[in-house]
Protein backbone atom coordinates (compact mmCIF):
# COMPACT_ATOMS: atom_id res chain seq x y z
CA UNK A 1 0.00 0.00 0.00
CA UNK A 2 1.28 3.63 -1.07
CA UNK A 3 1.43 6.80 0.53
CA UNK A 4 -1.38 8.22 -2.01
CA UNK A 5 -3.63 5.02 -1.02
CA UNK A 6 -3.04 5.42 2.61
CA UNK A 7 -4.12 8.74 2.78
CA UNK A 8 -6.74 8.79 0.30
CA UNK A 9 -8.91 6.30 2.57
CA UNK A 10 -8.84 8.38 5.70
CA UNK A 11 -12.28 9.33 6.72
CA UNK A 12 -12.25 10.80 10.10
CA UNK A 13 -9.38 13.84 10.32
CA UNK A 14 -8.00 16.04 12.92
CA UNK A 15 -5.99 18.89 11.72
CA UNK A 16 -4.48 21.55 14.13
CA UNK A 17 -3.43 24.49 13.20
CA UNK A 18 -0.69 26.25 15.11
CA UNK A 19 -0.47 30.13 15.99
CA UNK A 20 1.85 31.21 13.36
CA UNK A 21 -0.37 29.57 10.81
CA UNK A 22 -3.50 31.56 11.45
CA UNK A 23 -2.38 34.75 12.89
CA UNK A 24 0.03 37.77 11.85
CA UNK A 25 3.46 36.67 13.67
CA UNK A 26 3.34 41.49 13.67
CA UNK A 27 0.45 41.89 15.23
CA UNK A 28 -0.94 39.18 16.50
CA UNK A 29 -4.55 39.60 14.42
CA UNK A 30 -6.33 36.63 12.87
CA UNK A 31 -4.83 36.04 9.31
CA UNK A 32 -8.64 36.02 7.85
CA UNK A 33 -7.32 35.83 4.44
CA UNK A 34 -5.57 32.63 5.22
CA UNK A 35 -8.57 31.04 7.55
CA UNK A 36 -10.80 31.40 5.10
CA UNK A 37 -9.42 29.20 2.90
CA UNK A 38 -8.55 26.99 5.70
CA UNK A 39 -12.54 26.75 5.99
CA UNK A 40 -12.79 26.61 2.68
CA UNK A 41 -10.71 23.11 2.80
CA UNK A 42 -12.28 22.09 5.37
CA UNK A 43 -15.87 22.31 3.97
CA UNK A 44 -14.63 20.40 0.44
CA UNK A 45 -13.48 17.43 2.94
CA UNK A 46 -16.94 17.66 4.45
CA UNK A 47 -18.18 17.58 1.14
CA UNK A 48 -16.03 14.44 0.50
CA UNK A 49 -18.01 12.68 3.04
CA UNK A 50 -15.26 13.09 5.52
CA UNK A 51 -15.22 14.03 9.04
CA UNK A 52 -12.85 17.04 10.15
CA UNK A 53 -12.65 18.24 13.94
CA UNK A 54 -10.37 21.53 14.33
CA UNK A 55 -7.59 22.06 16.97
CA UNK A 56 -6.78 25.27 17.19
CA UNK A 57 -4.28 27.75 18.68
CA UNK A 58 -4.09 30.68 18.66
CA UNK A 59 -6.49 32.07 21.58
CA UNK A 60 -3.72 33.42 23.64
CA UNK A 61 -2.22 35.64 20.96
CA UNK A 62 -5.48 36.95 19.85
CA UNK A 63 -6.30 38.07 22.97
CA UNK A 64 -3.14 39.74 23.87
CA UNK A 65 -3.53 41.58 20.66
CA UNK A 66 -7.20 42.73 21.02
CA UNK A 67 -6.58 43.58 24.98
CA UNK A 68 -3.76 45.91 23.74
CA UNK A 69 -0.78 43.65 25.13
CA UNK A 70 2.89 44.53 23.51
CA UNK A 71 3.96 41.23 24.85
CA UNK A 72 3.81 37.77 25.52
CA UNK A 73 2.20 37.68 29.24
CA UNK A 74 4.28 36.60 31.96
CA UNK A 75 2.24 35.50 34.59
CA UNK A 76 -0.10 32.79 34.23
CA UNK A 77 -3.36 34.87 35.84
CA UNK A 78 -2.49 36.91 32.56
CA UNK A 79 -2.28 34.21 30.13
CA UNK A 80 -5.52 32.92 31.13
CA UNK A 81 -7.09 36.32 30.75
CA UNK A 82 -5.69 36.36 27.28
CA UNK A 83 -6.80 33.51 26.34
CA UNK A 84 -10.42 33.61 27.87
CA UNK A 85 -10.91 37.20 25.74
CA UNK A 86 -8.67 35.25 22.37
CA UNK A 87 -11.09 32.25 22.41
CA UNK A 88 -14.07 33.97 22.21
CA UNK A 89 -13.34 36.63 19.33
CA UNK A 90 -11.73 33.52 17.98
CA UNK A 91 -14.54 31.15 17.89
CA UNK A 92 -16.54 33.87 16.46
CA UNK A 93 -14.83 34.26 13.63
CA UNK A 94 -14.46 30.59 13.12
CA UNK A 95 -18.51 30.54 13.73
CA UNK A 96 -19.09 32.83 10.94
CA UNK A 97 -16.68 31.47 8.61
CA UNK A 98 -18.77 28.22 8.70
CA UNK A 99 -21.89 29.87 8.33
CA UNK A 100 -21.45 31.24 5.00
CA UNK A 101 -21.56 27.19 3.93
CA UNK A 102 -24.12 26.53 6.74
CA UNK A 103 -21.66 24.46 9.02
CA UNK A 104 -22.58 24.17 11.78
CA UNK A 105 -19.67 24.38 14.17
CA UNK A 106 -19.21 23.38 18.16
CA UNK A 107 -16.80 24.45 20.10
CA UNK A 108 -15.29 21.95 22.72
CA UNK A 109 -12.72 23.21 25.44
CA UNK A 110 -10.59 20.43 27.13
CA UNK A 111 -7.91 19.64 30.04
CA UNK A 112 -5.88 17.28 30.87
CA UNK A 113 -8.49 15.31 33.04
CA UNK A 114 -10.80 15.38 30.23
CA UNK A 115 -8.64 12.52 28.61
CA UNK A 116 -7.00 11.31 31.46
CA UNK A 117 -10.01 10.68 34.02
CA UNK A 118 -11.95 7.00 32.70
CA UNK A 119 -15.35 8.93 33.49
CA UNK A 120 -14.55 12.25 32.09
CA UNK A 121 -12.68 10.55 28.97
CA UNK A 122 -16.18 8.21 28.19
CA UNK A 123 -17.61 11.64 28.48
CA UNK A 124 -16.18 13.46 25.82
CA UNK A 125 -15.82 10.58 23.68
CA UNK A 126 -19.71 10.52 23.69
CA UNK A 127 -19.75 14.66 23.28
CA UNK A 128 -17.69 13.85 19.93
CA UNK A 129 -20.01 10.86 19.07
CA UNK A 130 -23.01 13.05 19.33
CA UNK A 131 -21.26 15.99 17.55
CA UNK A 132 -20.60 13.73 14.46
CA UNK A 133 -23.81 12.35 14.13
CA UNK A 134 -25.15 15.56 14.13
CA UNK A 135 -22.46 16.45 11.42
CA UNK A 136 -21.41 19.68 13.76
CA UNK A 137 -17.80 20.33 12.93
CA UNK A 138 -15.90 20.16 16.68
CA UNK A 139 -13.51 23.47 17.35
CA UNK A 140 -11.16 22.14 20.12
CA UNK A 141 -8.59 23.91 22.38
CA UNK A 142 -7.40 23.55 26.00
CA UNK A 143 -9.59 25.47 28.43
CA UNK A 144 -6.68 27.61 29.28
CA UNK A 145 -8.52 30.19 31.56
CA UNK A 146 -8.98 27.55 33.92
CA UNK A 147 -6.08 24.61 33.19
CA UNK A 148 -3.41 24.68 35.79
CA UNK A 149 -0.91 22.29 36.15
CA UNK A 150 -2.47 19.98 38.37
CA UNK A 151 -0.44 17.37 40.50
CA UNK A 152 -2.91 14.83 40.00
CA UNK A 153 -3.38 15.37 35.89
CA UNK A 154 -0.97 18.19 34.57
CA UNK A 155 -2.16 20.02 31.30
CA UNK A 156 -1.19 19.42 27.85
CA UNK A 157 1.36 21.34 27.84
CA UNK A 158 1.16 22.02 23.83
CA UNK A 159 -1.19 21.69 21.36
CA UNK A 160 0.37 19.20 19.29
CA UNK A 161 -0.15 17.05 22.41
CA UNK A 162 -4.07 17.97 23.08
CA UNK A 163 -4.40 17.18 19.21
CA UNK A 164 -2.64 14.28 19.23
CA UNK A 165 -4.70 13.22 22.71
CA UNK A 166 -7.89 14.13 20.50
CA UNK A 167 -7.29 11.84 17.69
CA UNK A 168 -6.87 9.12 20.21
CA UNK A 169 -9.56 9.89 21.88
CA UNK A 170 -12.00 10.10 18.78
CA UNK A 171 -10.06 7.10 17.04
CA UNK A 172 -9.29 9.30 14.20
CA UNK A 173 -7.37 7.56 10.99
CA UNK A 174 -5.52 10.53 10.60
CA UNK A 175 -3.36 13.70 12.19
CA UNK A 176 -2.55 17.36 10.19
CA UNK A 177 -0.39 19.16 12.11
CA UNK A 178 0.29 22.22 10.77
CA UNK A 179 2.51 24.76 11.64
CA UNK A 180 6.36 26.60 10.73
CA UNK A 181 7.85 23.21 10.90
CA UNK A 182 7.70 21.74 7.43
CA UNK A 183 8.98 18.21 8.04
CA UNK A 184 11.61 16.01 10.26
CA UNK A 185 15.03 16.05 9.12
CA UNK A 186 18.24 13.58 9.88
CA UNK A 187 19.37 17.24 11.60
CA UNK A 188 19.15 20.97 11.73
CA UNK A 189 19.00 21.65 7.82
CA UNK A 190 20.81 25.55 8.82
CA UNK A 191 23.25 24.32 10.34
CA UNK A 192 24.20 20.72 8.64
CA UNK A 193 23.97 21.38 4.28
CA UNK A 194 23.81 17.25 4.69
CA UNK A 195 20.38 16.91 6.55
CA UNK A 196 18.17 15.66 4.47
CA UNK A 197 13.87 15.72 4.53
CA UNK A 198 12.38 12.33 6.14
CA UNK A 199 9.48 11.59 3.82
CA UNK A 200 8.21 8.85 5.43
CA UNK A 201 8.77 7.14 9.26
CA UNK A 202 7.85 3.53 9.33
CA UNK A 203 9.13 3.14 12.90
CA UNK A 204 9.96 6.15 16.23
CA UNK A 205 13.22 4.99 17.67
CA UNK A 206 15.80 6.41 20.14
CA UNK A 207 17.49 7.28 16.86
CA UNK A 208 14.66 9.62 15.63
CA UNK A 209 13.94 11.04 18.84
CA UNK A 210 17.20 12.01 19.19
CA UNK A 211 16.95 14.21 15.65
CA UNK A 212 13.95 15.62 17.39
CA UNK A 213 15.90 16.77 20.33
CA UNK A 214 18.47 18.19 18.02
CA UNK A 215 16.38 20.75 16.80
CA UNK A 216 16.99 24.32 17.12
CA UNK A 217 14.01 25.60 19.95
CA UNK A 218 12.68 28.59 16.99
CA UNK A 219 11.07 25.84 15.11
CA UNK A 220 8.03 26.47 17.10
CA UNK A 221 6.14 27.27 20.49
CA UNK A 222 5.64 22.93 20.89
CA UNK A 223 9.03 22.47 18.82
CA UNK A 224 10.11 19.15 16.80
CA UNK A 225 10.63 16.73 19.87
CA UNK A 226 6.61 17.37 21.04
CA UNK A 227 5.48 16.73 17.43
CA UNK A 228 7.38 13.43 17.50
CA UNK A 229 6.03 12.74 20.72
CA UNK A 230 2.59 13.40 19.57
CA UNK A 231 3.41 10.85 16.20
CA UNK A 232 4.00 8.41 19.26
CA UNK A 233 0.16 8.49 20.66
CA UNK A 234 -1.11 8.33 17.30
CA UNK A 235 0.66 5.86 15.34
CA UNK A 236 0.09 4.07 18.58
CA UNK A 237 -3.43 3.99 18.56
CA UNK A 238 -3.45 2.98 14.95
CA UNK A 239 -3.81 5.83 13.13
CA UNK A 240 -0.87 7.98 11.21
CA UNK A 241 0.03 11.38 11.40
CA UNK A 242 1.54 14.26 8.95
CA UNK A 243 3.43 17.35 10.10
CA UNK A 244 3.48 19.97 7.20
CA UNK A 245 4.04 23.72 6.98
CA UNK A 246 1.33 25.82 7.55
CA UNK A 247 3.04 28.46 5.11
CA UNK A 248 0.68 27.39 2.28
CA UNK A 249 -2.48 26.13 3.74
CA UNK A 250 -3.92 24.49 0.98
CA UNK A 251 -0.93 21.68 1.34
CA UNK A 252 -4.09 19.81 3.63
CA UNK A 253 -5.47 19.04 -0.38
CA UNK A 254 -1.89 17.59 -1.43
CA UNK A 255 -1.86 15.68 1.56
CA UNK A 256 -4.99 14.40 0.94
CA UNK A 257 -3.98 13.32 -1.92
CA UNK A 258 -0.73 11.58 -1.13
CA UNK A 259 1.23 13.87 -2.40
CA UNK A 260 5.67 13.96 -0.93
CA UNK A 261 3.99 16.88 1.56
CA UNK A 262 5.86 16.81 5.02
CA UNK A 263 7.04 14.13 6.75
CA UNK A 264 4.27 10.79 7.80
CA UNK A 265 4.63 8.98 10.40
CA UNK A 266 2.54 5.37 9.56
CA UNK A 267 1.31 3.31 12.30
CA UNK A 268 2.40 -0.21 12.75
CA UNK A 269 -0.17 -1.54 10.46
CA UNK A 270 0.48 0.62 7.36
CA UNK A 271 4.38 0.10 8.26
CA UNK A 272 4.69 -2.84 7.62
CA UNK A 273 4.33 -2.59 4.11
CA UNK A 274 6.22 0.51 3.73
CA UNK A 275 10.06 1.41 4.58
CA UNK A 276 11.14 4.87 5.83
CA UNK A 277 11.94 7.13 2.93
CA UNK A 278 14.20 10.08 3.39
CA UNK A 279 14.93 12.84 0.16
CA UNK A 280 17.96 12.69 -1.82
CA UNK A 281 20.84 15.19 -1.21
CA UNK A 282 20.37 18.49 -1.74
CA UNK A 283 20.83 19.48 -5.60
CA UNK A 284 24.35 20.99 -4.82
CA UNK A 285 25.98 18.06 -2.80
CA UNK A 286 24.23 15.99 -5.89
CA UNK A 287 25.88 17.66 -8.83
CA UNK A 288 29.35 17.28 -6.47
CA UNK A 289 28.81 13.57 -7.27
CA UNK A 290 27.87 13.55 -10.46
CA UNK A 291 30.67 16.10 -11.54
CA UNK A 292 33.30 13.55 -9.29
CA UNK A 293 31.38 10.56 -11.70
CA UNK A 294 32.22 12.12 -14.93
CA UNK A 295 35.84 13.55 -13.98
CA UNK A 296 36.60 9.65 -13.51
CA UNK A 297 35.04 8.49 -16.38
CA UNK A 298 36.68 11.37 -18.33
CA UNK A 299 40.17 10.71 -19.40
CA UNK A 300 40.80 14.38 -21.21
CA UNK A 301 40.65 17.60 -18.29
CA UNK A 302 37.72 17.81 -16.35
CA UNK A 303 34.90 19.62 -17.51
CA UNK A 304 33.87 22.62 -15.09
CA UNK A 305 30.50 22.85 -14.42
CA UNK A 306 28.88 26.05 -12.99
Amino acid sequence: MDRKEILRQKKRIVIKVGTTTITYEETGNINLEKLEKFVRILINLRNKGKEVIVVSSGAVGVGRAALGLDKRPDTEAAKQACAAVGQARLMMIYEKLFNEYSQLTAQVLLTKESVTNEECRKNAKRTFDELFRMNVVPIVNENDAISVDELAYGNFGDNDTLAANVAELVKADLLILMSDIEGLYTDDPRQNPHARFIHTVVKIDEKLENMAKGSSSDFGTGGMSTKVNAAKIVTGSGADMVIASGDNIYAINDIMAGKKIGTLFLSREHGKAVEDELSPERPQFRRKSKKARKAENQSGPEIKDF
